[in-house]
């Protein structure tokens, strides 16, 4: 009887120590994924600002990469010819570690310097590039609360309008200095100045062989996905809430990372959320593999979510760039024979067919330094 206990005992040891073991086996070898944890999501009720009048103040200001003063005076000039007064930042013209327009803190600062004015009733950025994500931290969703205005830009001021649309306030994704300064009288200067004005855009778009019909309503999110993408997690993500319109555009990126950051988007819920999305220019991207297009590679990713899918939208770093309002309420209805994209906010709704703007084509290499991808 005192045999059978010992092996009994050692039996049991030896399965503990297997167990044990075992466990250990497990947690050295498996990747664990932690669960993300749920953020306030982006709130359901975004304020409009005013839209502009005659002698109206407009601020210049260069959240990211720095723009030539020449750039920021030409822009200063176009605004005077739209009835506007231009105001420039304190820390505009300012050059930091050869790209950035001034440090953190001028930056930041800039930013509070033109929310906090009363007198200024809209900002335009002078330039994307790289840097926004640097200032998330330093600006807190409250203060851009605290004083409506519209914000203007695009590619990585796409951070901007995550913060702005979490901060519950509108913004607008449209043209800058970069652009303006050519002269601001093609449709994509023109219909982002009418914009301001309370002119808002219904868009009419031709069939695209990529489309995925549908109807769908919801808040107008996104921008540059390699910009927005990193966001995720932190108070300028506006994926996080619920009944989104996913806008996307991409500049000189492969095929494999417009996928990677997709698949990121993917598995963090986002597609999950998302009533529809708006696929944007794709300009001077990859070829590597044989979809044919961008557009087809994300065809095949999004039709098994059974949400619209509007495509060739002419939105980003294309030549024509026309203006979104992001936190918006949108609907979009993708049928056989084209396309619609309306704002539902107040304001003159104006019907704009984009098959017919045109534009001067931009080099490539001219695209990639406006987009910071080159010097």
């Amino acid at each position: 009887m005192k045999q059978k206990r010992i092996w009994t005992l050692a039996a049991t040891l030896t399965f503990a120590g297997l167990t044990m073991l075992t466990s250990c086996s497990k947690e050295d070898n498996a990747i664990v994924y932690p669960t993300p944890t749920p953020e306030k999501p982006a709130e359901p009720s975004q304020v409009k600002p005013d839209y502009l009048k005659a002698g109206d103040k407009v601020a210049l200001i260069s959240p990211s990469y720095y723009t030539p003063m020449e750039n920021v005076e030409k822009t200063a000039e176009v605004l005077r010819g739209w009835g506007l007064e231009p105001v420039i930042g304190p820390n505009v013209g300012k050059v930091v570690d050869g790209r950035y327009a001034g440090t953190v803190a001028e930056r930041v600062s800039d930013i509070r310097w033109a929310m906090g004015d009363p007198s200024v009733k809209a900002i335009i950025c002078n330039r994307g590039g790289y840097g926004t994500i640097q200032l998330i931290d330093h600006l807190s969703l409250a203060e851009l609360k605290a004083s409506p205005k519209w914000l203007v830009g695009f590619s990585d001021i796409s951070t901007l309008h995550g913060l702005s649309t979490r901060a519950g306030v509108m913004s607008i994704h449209g043209t800058m200095s970069s652009f303006l300064a050519k002269g601001g009288t093609d449709a994509t200067s023109t219909l982002m100045r009418d914009l301001l004005l309370g002119n808002v855009p219904r868009y009419e778009l031709p069939a695209h062989e990529q489309n995925i019909e549908g109807q769908a309503s919801g808040v107008l999110v996104g921008g540059n996905l390699c910009t927005f993408v990193p966001n995720l997690g932190s108070q300028a993500d506006a994926t996080q809430g619920n009944d989104l319109i996913l806008f996307v555009e991409e500049v000189g990126e492969s095929m494999h990372n417009i996928d990677r950051q997709m698949r990121i988007l993917q598995m963090n819920g986002v597609l999950n959320r998302c009533k529809g999305v708006i696929l944007g220019e794709f300009a001077d991207c990859g070829t590597e593999f044989t979809y044919g297009s961008v557009e087809a590679m994300l065809h095949e990713m999004l039709k098994e979510y059974g949400i619209p899918v509007l495509c060739g939208f002419p939105g980003g770093h294309g030549d024509v760039n026309l203006p979104l309002v992001m936190g918006a309420p949108v609907t979009i209805d993708v049928r056989a024979d084209g396309a619609t994209l309306q704002f539902n906010i107040d304001g003159t709704q104006c019907e704009v067919r984009t098959a017919d703007i045109t534009a001067t084509v931009t080099p490539a290499a001219a695209r990639m330094v406006m987009a910071g991808k080159h010097e």
